[in-house]
């Protein structure tokens, strides 16, 4: 029997080392944001937490408990197996030392543990390691030595190296209560259901949530539910799909007779609101059509802007707020890039599934501002200074209407060139190449990335605001400089009184706060500029997915489409509302008040403090809560049915395709 059990000695070496070392880990985040803390969250943290090493761990050593309780004796004494067995508690280790070592740089960025964020970001190595390179590289470093280090130090306690067991059948059955309470052990749980994230979820602050986790059982879990990418509708409360279209299509601010059908959110916009048509799009724009230009700023959160409140980071936009339609309370959808361009593009709702841009089922048909351009006479163009492939942006926009991406590698005589791509300025210099080239109207979108880590930009353009150089509020300051170049040039140009310029956000730097979704790190700004744009501010609480709509009725444009964003200048209500993605936490916000929807947790509302910017809970509004949860549901449920589309024909042929019949 000894035998038996110094066999069993790594498996528990690994489950006791394991759980110190998470401990201590979860014990050194706590003491780094103590201020977000009561005492009784500290106890009850640190209590959740070795639950979850312990689901973690069980899960571990599940796979080598199952093989020895029913591998071969021979095999079970064989030289193979050992290395397969020590192989396996080493990868484990490392796992869980590379996670947890990981974890303090990429709290600090995301304020969350490392989630799918982490692995998507796998996709594209030459941002990724520009990025770490420049803002994190003693972090770096240290992720990657540090485990190897510990490993060098405690691996042959990991070996089953020169363990030679004898398994006979009691031996088994010894085995079959350990792998029992492992699988138990794995499930945390005695329900119907095994413990998982929302178990754990005892305040308010996300950030608090998460380092109950430990970052190995974040990650797994993150790709574990990949598999409802498509269909996240069992993350919230239930709600009848019909409800869902009536809720949502009530709540967006256009009118009952413009809708198409009761089985879609198609509806008529434009001169078309007013006609009985059943086509896509209606005649030409008043006039001669404006090209239309979107700017789409990374990361300029409203914190940075000074017309907002901010850090006095942007002048030239400060000095555009006062000549066209600038939004005092805009907020983005997201903290991702991908779905700033998703709500700003397409007018699509958040959800806890990826963006469109990368979900395969709106990879041909779906509906973006492109499609309704298109047989205009418009021609689209998507301009990048990195690799349009990042985030699938040149896949989606050209196999959605849109006719051309620009990106690095078509800049021929570019000043400067960093990780992200060429600078600032030499986007704009191509955009205004492109309209300046053009002879019919044009959409052109402009996606700038100076302002983005490890903040490289041309030296000599700015006054620094600190030192060192490459630093945020820097890299601020300088695409505030390119964007009032670019202005600057435009309005000289002989486009200019033909044009509408939409200059926004795509999401604020990094979350911040304390509460389940903060609400301020979605504040952003946008103005709409051009030739016969009368200056006014919009107070009221607007969305990314408005902009699209209220860009469309100031340049007379009508058509058909799916999109449930409100022209903000013709809306009959003052409060205004925003939907924001914050992980898996949904909210709705109806001016001040806010309804947020967790995994598996019961809704909650507070009132939204923006002098203090908290959440303060106040009792819960069914009705206010029923639209809410339609906004959560209403993203998967078009998805899914594939009515997010522009076309008719499309739209039925598509649900055919799905063996759903389309309303009559």
């Amino acid at each position: 029997m000894r035998v038996q059990l110094q066999a069993l000695k790594p498996l528990l070496f690994f489950l006791l080392f394991g759980l110190l070392f998470l401990s201590l880990a979860r014990s050194g985040f706590i003491l780094g944001h103590l201020d977000r803390y009561n005492p009784d969250l500290v106890a009850s943290t640190l209590l959740n937490g070795l639950r979850v090493d312990i689901m973690t761990l069980s899960m571990a050593l599940s796979v080598p408990v199952l093989l020895l309780l029913f591998c071969p004796a021979s095999l079970v004494a064989s030289r193979w197996f050992q290395l397969v067995l020590s192989t396996w508690l080493i990868g484990w280790m490392y796992l869980l030392l590379f996670m947890e070592t990981a974890t303090p740089p990429y709290m600090d960025f995301f304020s969350a543990r490392p989630g799918r964020i982490f692995f998507e970001y796998l996709d594209h190595p030459r941002e990724v390691t520009g990025l770490i390179a420049g803002g994190y590289p003693v972090a770096a470093l240290l992720t990657i030595f540090l485990p190897i280090g510990v490993l060098v130090v405690i691996g042959r306690r990991l070996s089953l190296a020169g363990e030679r067991p004898t398994w006979n059948l009691r031996h088994r059955l010894l085995m079959i209560p350990l792998f029992l309470a492992l699988v138990l052990g794995a499930r945390s749980s005695l329900g119907h259901r095994p413990a998982n994230p929302s178990t754990f979820a005892l305040s308010g602050d996300q950030l608090v949530n998460d380092i109950a986790l430990n970052s190995t059982y974040r990650l797994l879990y993150s790709i574990y539910s990949l598999r409802h990418e498509e269909d996240s509708k069992g993350l919230y409360p239930e709600m009848d799909e019909d409800d869902i279209l009536a809720t949502v299509k009530r709540d967006a601010g256009i009118r009952p007779d413009q809708f198409i059908d009761n089985d879609s959110t198609r509806h008529h916009f434009g001169r078309d609101s007013d006609q009985n048509l059943d086509h896509d799009l209606g005649g030409e724009p008043a006039g001669k059509p404006k090209n239309l230009v979107i700017i789409i700023e990374e990361s300029l959160g409203a914190r940075f802007v000074g017309s907002l409140g901010g850090l006095p980071l942007t002048p030239r936009l400060d000095e555009l707020a006062d000549q066209g339609i600038w939004f005092e309370n805009l907020y983005a959808t997201g903290i991702r890039s991908a779905r700033g361009l998703e709500a700003i593009l397409t007018g699509f709702p958040p959800s806890p599934a990826r963006s469109v841009l990368k979900l395969s089922g709106a990879q041909s048909g779906f509906y973006t501002i492109a499609r309704s351009l298109k047989p205009k006479g418009y021609h689209s163009y998507f301009v990048y200074g990195g690799q349009a492939h990042f985030d699938n942006m040149q896949g989606f926009l050209l196999n959605n209407g849109f006719d051309e991406a620009i990106d690095e590698d078509d800049y021929k005589n570019w000043q400067f060139k960093g990780t992200w791509g060429v600078s600032d300025e030499d986007l704009f210099g191509k955009t205004h190449e492109v309209l300046s080239a053009t002879t019919g109207p044009s959409l052109v979108v402009a996606f700038s990335s100076s302002f983005h880590s490890p903040y490289e930009f041309p030296e000599g353009k700015i006054s620094p605001y600190e030192q060192p150089l490459a630093s945020k509020h820097n890299a601020v300051q300088y695409a505030d400089y390119a964007l009032g170049q670019f202005v600057d040039k435009a309005k000289t140009s002989d486009y200019w009184k033909d044009t509408l310029l939409l200059i926004v956000a795509d999401h604020d730097e990094r979350p911040r706060g304390f509460d389940l979704v903060p609400v301020s790190s979605y504040h952003i700004p946008g103005v709409i500029l051009g030739g016969g744009i009368e200056p006014q501010r919009i107070k009221r609480v607007s969305s990314q997915i408005d902009l699209l709509p209220t860009l469309f009725a100031l340049a007379g444009i009508d058509g058909i489409a799916p999109t449930l964003g409100e022209d903000v200048l013709s809306a009959n209500t003052q409060e205004g509302r925003a939907i924001m993605q914050y992980g898996d936490n949904h909210a709705y916000m109806r001016g001040s008040r806010v309804i947020i929807h967790q995994p598996g947790l019961q809704p909650r509302q507070f009132h939204y403090n923006r002098d203090e910017d908290v959440l303060e809970p106040v009792e819960l509004e069914e009705s206010l809560e029923s639209k809410a949860l339609a906004w959560a549901l209403a993203p998967n449920l078009l998805y899914r049915k594939r009515l997010y589309n522009s076309h008719v024909k499309q739209v039925e042929n598509d649900f055919s395709l799905n063996g759903i019949q389309p309303a009559e």
